[in-house]
């Protein structure tokens, strides 16, 4: 693409935005009922709670054929399509029409019900050989396993969140899956208030009230959510009842993957392409024209005997799917950041944790608020960093300012470090170094000084190190 100005990263955001809005974008959730999660907890399910004289798989198996069972009325009662999904099928593209068909109706409901065969992490029992304590009766041991069984997706049209699915597994401890999309409450959120926007597939391309429709998305966190969850969970089938709420047996929710959005729109897409024009060419990995390099701070985690870590360096790699359709991802851990297209008119940089801990914060729904913050911040960063990258031209007064002695703000004199003077370079390369690794003293930066001299350890001493540098002035 030619384009009649050449702009920097920098140009196209300060002079060509014309909506800025951070948003929680999917949210994918882990159910799971906390008093059900170990072997001991399940024998004491079926004992204490149910009051079956065994621990048996038998139990398991029974409450399985009943929420099974109950999911067919539901569906027959409430006139739900049940679809089975094949071994390849993308269950989105596959529930799509029926999530339309029910947004059609304007009401709130299951639109269908999916069914897969799936691996779980669930519990599997074997008999107990050794009987000494138990006398003649049949003892069983349970453990976790992966195993093949069977899953229910409910796709729901709700009135808050639009398209939604909740997964339900058939078999013991009944793990659950909650999937859900920031912009999409947004939407709807902005529409109650009467805020006028036109939509982006998945965002917003123009906004009335930029302020107010930032203010609804600021406020999207873990109560809004658990009100949906509740709110489904007393319609659905489930393999758990009132009596086994009452008793302490029920789902609680911790993060799976959540990505953290911005999405920055161009007033011409001629300026978002050019976005990505600049950003690629000034960061290329030389000799790597699929990579760029891209270095900016990441967590923080001091502890005992363990240094604080200044920054990070992620692997970036870029993609170019087509023609003008380029993704940057920078990966961290298990998580990564990610830079695209939205649209061919808006730059959308999204933080996607697949791991909380990546970003130390605990997994529970309650700490969502904290990991939404620090993914917002991991998104400002990335821009920051790229746009110092395009503003470290080393202009003539900046040079004058480093290179002569100059007066502080409040009077001070200050040295100047003269380019050239090989103790300033050697300085200046010995700081290089340094800053490669996770810190440095003074003994070991004036070590590695005096090596770049090529003088010996004593005649660069401790007191040059720490004292004003020589006036050129």
């Amino acid at each position: 693409m030619v384009m009649s100005e050449i702009l920097t990263v920098n140009d196209v955001l300060d002079g060509h935005v014309m909506l800025d809005v951070e948003c929680l974008d999917r949210i994918y959730l882990n159910g799971y009922v906390p008093n059900l999660q170990v072997a001991g907890q399940v024998s004491s399910f079926m004992t204490a709670h149910l009051k079956c004289p065994i621990p048996s798989p038998a139990v398991m198996e029974r409450i399985g054929t009943r929420f099974r069972r109950a999911v067919k009325t539901f569906a027959d009662a409430e006139h739900i399509p049940v679809v089975r999904f094949g071994k390849t099928d993308r269950k989105q593209e596959v529930m799509r029409p029926y999530l339309a068909r029910q947004a059609r109706t304007g009401r709130a409901g299951v639109a269908a019900i999916g069914v897969a065969q799936e691996y779980q992490n669930v519990f599997a029992a074997s008999q107990r050989e050794d009987r000494g304590h138990t006398g003649n009766r049949v003892w069983f041991n349970f453990y976790k396993a992966d195993r093949r069984v069977t899953c229910y997706y409910f796709y729901i049209w709700d009135e808050d969140f639009g398209p939604t699915f909740i997964k339900v597994c058939a078999y013991f401890p009944y793990p659950v899956k909650v999937w859900l999309n920031g912009h999409e409450w947004a939407k709807r959120q902005a529409t109650h208030a009467g805020i006028g926007f036109t939509a982006l597939s998945n965002g917003f391309a123009t906004c009335e009230d930029p302020e107010g429709l930032q203010g609804i998305c600021d406020r999207l966190g873990p109560g809004i959510i658990n009100v949906f969850f509740e709110r489904w969970m007393s319609i659905l089938p489930l393999p758990l009842d009132h009596a086994d709420r009452a008793a302490g047996y029920w789902w609680e929710l911790s993060m799976r993957q959540v990505e953290v959005s911005r999405t920055i729109v161009f007033d011409a897409p001629r300026h978002a392409r050019g976005f990505f024009e600049a950003l690629v060419v000034d960061n290329l990995d030389i000799g790597r024209p699929e990579s760029v390099e891209l270095i900016f701070h990441g967590p923080r985690r001091p502890g005992p005997g363990r240094p604080v870590k200044l920054g990070c360096v992620p692997k970036t790699k870029v993609v170019t799917r087509d023609t003008i359709g380029v993704t940057v991802n920078a990966f961290f851990k298990s998580s990564r950041v990610k830079q695209y297209l939205k649209d061919g008119r808006a730059l959308r940089v999204e933080t996607v944790i697949n791991s909380p801990d990546d970003l130390g914060c605990h997994r529970r729904l309650q700490h969502l608020d904290e990991l939404h913050a620090k993914g917002r911040d991991v998104n400002r960063r990335l821009l920051d960093t790229e746009r110092v990258g395009q503003g470290c031209v080393l202009a003539s007064p900046a040079f004058e300012r480093v290179a002569q002695p100059t007066l502080t703000e409040d009077g001070r004199r200050s040295p100047a470090l003269r380019f050239g003077d090989p103790r300033v370079m050697a300085l200046l390369g010995a700081l290089c170094a340094a800053l490669n690794s996770l810190g440095f003293t003074n003994r070991s930066l004036r070590a590695q000084v005096n090596q770049l001299l090529g003088v010996p350890t004593d005649q660069y001493t401790v007191n040059q190190m720490t004292t004003t540098w020589p006036d050129y002035g």
